[in-house]
């Protein structure tokens, strides 16, 4: 008959601690103008990595950097509007890492990362790491219900 061992045996004998997978995982899925939508955030210790994945594909990825993104006293204490509220933060670079495309691509890209990095610092005023984004949009313009839509998905997963 064997010998029941105490649960943190393991832990015990290699020094090991049992902890949890630092990467959280959250998945949101919906329709956006007809084209099934799927976000993904995986939360590491050191980075944010969020896709927006339309027909299975990703076509651009960007680097947005969050904590430098406080802003000066200064700018602190400019005065702003309920309806400027809503726009994302300017001192956000979102700058492309992969995928060549034009340039309203490119400005899409940008949009959306300022936009994303605006909620997460909304969320967390204190985060730190770095948002990857990942873009597989199947049709990247400029249309506001679309964007609207979109940054939805990505609420629910932040």
């Amino acid at each position: 008959m064997p010998i029941p061992l105490p649960e943190d045996f393991l832990a015990m004998q290699t020094g090991i601690d049992k902890t949890p997978y630092p990467a959280t995982t959250k998945q949101a899925s919906g329709t956006v103008r007809g084209t099934l939508t799927t976000v993904t955030s995986i939360g590491f210790t050191d980075k944010i990595l969020l896709t927006i994945v339309q027909n299975g594909r990703l076509a651009q990825w960007f680097h947005v950097p969050l904590y430098s993104a406080n802003p000066t006293p200064s700018e602190s204490h400019l005065p702003s509007s309920d309806e400027d509220s809503l726009l994302p933060g300017t001192h956000f670079t979102p700058k492309p890492l992969l995928g060549a495309g034009s340039q309203e691509r490119e400005m899409i890209g940008q949009l959306y990362g300022s936009q994303i990095a605006s909620a997460i610092m909304t969320k967390t005023p204190d985060e730190k790491r770095t948002l990857v984004l990942g873009l597989g949009l199947a049709n990247p313009k400029a249309d506001r219900d679309e964007f609207f839509e979109v940054v939805d998905l990505v609420l629910k997963c932040l």
